[in-house]
């Protein structure tokens, strides 16, 4: 039978730093894929500088909550054993887990040491703004806590070419380190000139024991915990071809099929198909145009063109590389990438991405179970498990699009014979006003009764001789017909 497919990003910014995050996604498994979830992307599981942290300010890769370090045998999500217990409830429960994978840079280094770097101009990247001279960085990692184990090597100075702190003098800034064939990777992408930076001790992945030792670790990590992929952070801060090697070598050295998605967070259509052309096309990334024509329509209202909603984007040009999400926890409100679609239009958004035909689509944890820390915000729980059901057990077949009104337009799946009583009609509207349209849904289905399965509407259409009905929405809403079948 065929099914379509969901990932869950199963964490937010602020989510609870008691340690029990594992536990309590090994509790929720069972729900997850009664809900319609496939897959969870999970966060950082690797130990960061402090317990606090969500996982981005990698510090030790080979320890997952199993060493004293950092203050903490545990990371914020819990133990290496109950991280273990959690991906075999996922197992269990036939969801797949991929890890987000920090490789970018490292911090809270175990020493300083004395190396020789030139300032660059933060916003310029290759404009050196100063002669040679020492600093004192924090760019030594000895470990001392797991003590050699699953890894001998010790990074230093030379691994990286990059930071942003120099202790003797305690002032920040974006210092590029000098030596042997040192210097910012050329394929990233160019914003500020050259965007290889981007926090901490930057790794330099010209370097070949680098380049060895971080395969060498993304192969232990696959074997260490049986994971079904990853997801690779900050890609476009990283040489293109050494993602490309790491991809081909972990899908290489994987006993099942193994999964990619990256994050290069620009919403620019050629520079990510030229990001994907570089990478063999070996991984999927998200589609992060889509993401802000959702922001743009939920502040625009009425005055947003829903014709362009998918204008530009990967969904629409390279659809079996593309991954749909509405928001995630960079894009919530206070983080690094704040641009927050308007609750208003994030049924439209979900629909958008969990109705249609392309796209691997992705919910939030935080839309879905809600968001904390100070500026807390509900979950929209309901809202999307019922569009999990439709998509689930309605939304399959052909598709045909109705992008014919500035702020109502529509799509029907046709169904497919091996889902009964699929297809589905949704229309949604950005007006102040109610509206309606006529769809096709074939004249096989003449006669039958469609409800709004999305729960807005209680009308019945009735399907005309021609195969067509007359199907009505709310204004700033989305309604979702299905046939009738109970």
């Amino acid at each position: 039978m065929i099914q379509n497919h969901t990932i869950m990003q199963y964490f937010e910014w602020h989510t609870n730093g008691d340690g029990n995050h594992w536990n309590r996604l090994k509790e929720d498994a069972p729900n997850l894929k009664e809900r319609g979830i496939d897959a969870v992307w999970i966060p950082p599981v690797t130990k960061a500088d402090n317990v606090a942290n969500p996982g981005y300010s990698v510090y030790d890769v080979y320890d997952l909550g199993e060493f004293d370090q950092k203050g903490e045998v545990r990371t914020k999500y819990g133990t290496k054993e109950e991280l273990k217990a959690a991906i075999k409830a996922c197992h269990d429960n036939d969801i797949k887990v991929y890890v987000d994978i920090v490789m970018n840079h490292k911090a809270g280094a175990d020493e300083t040491e004395v190396f020789k770097v030139v300032e660059v101009d933060p916003e310029n990247r290759t404009k050196v703004i100063s002669e040679p001279f020492d600093i004192e960085g924090y760019t030594k990692f000895t470990f001392p806590g797991r003590k050699d184990k699953y890894s001998q090597f010790k990074w230093n100075y030379t691994h990286f070419n990059g930071t942003d702190y120099d202790h003797r003098t305690e002032k920040t800034g974006v210092y590029k380190i000098l030596g042997e064939n040192k210097d910012w990777n050329e394929n990233v992408d160019d914003e500020k000139g050259n965007f290889d930076y981007l926090m901490f001790s930057n790794i330099d992945y010209k370097h070949p024991d680098v380049r060895k030792e971080m395969i060498d670790w993304g192969k232990w990590l696959i074997d260490e915990l049986d994971i079904d992929g990853m997801r690779l952070d900050a890609i476009k801060h990283i040489e293109s071809y050494f993602i490309r090697d790491f991809v081909h070598a972990m899908t290489d050295h994987s006993d099942k099929p193994f999964y990619f998605v990256g994050e290069f967070w620009l919403p620019d259509l050629e520079t990510n198909e030229n990001f994907l052309t570089e990478a063999d096309y070996a991984l999927d990334l998200f589609d992060v145009k889509l993401h802000y024509n959702f922001k743009e329509a939920s502040e625009k209202g009425q005055g947003y063109d829903l014709r362009q909603l998918f204008d530009k984007t990967l969904v629409q040009e390279n659809p079996l590389n593309a991954v749909t999400f509405v928001d995630n926890h960079d894009s919530q409100p206070g983080e690094a990438l704040e641009s927050f679609v308007k609750d208003w239009f994030k049924p439209l958004a979900y629909a958008s991405i969990l109705l249609r035909y392309d796209g691997f689509p992705v919910v939030f944890y935080g839309d879905y179970y809600g968001i904390g820390g100070e500026m807390p915000i509900e979950g929209k729980q309901a809202m999307i498990d019922t569009l999990l059901f439709i998509r689930k057990n309605k939304a399959y077949g052909l598709q045909d699009d109705y992008f014919d009104h500035e702020n109502v337009i529509g799509w029907v799946r046709r169904g497919a014979k091996e889902v009964e009583n699929s297809g589905c009609a949704v229309i949604m509207n950005s007006s102040t006003e109610e509206a309606q349209k006529q769809m096709f849904v074939g004249k096989e289905r003449r006669g039958q009764v469609w409800l709004d399965y999305n729960n807005v509407r209680e009308d019945e259409v009735i399907i005309d001789d021609e195969g067509n009905g007359i199907f009505k929405v709310n204004p700033g809403s989305v309604s979702v017909y299905c046939q009738k079948d109970f």
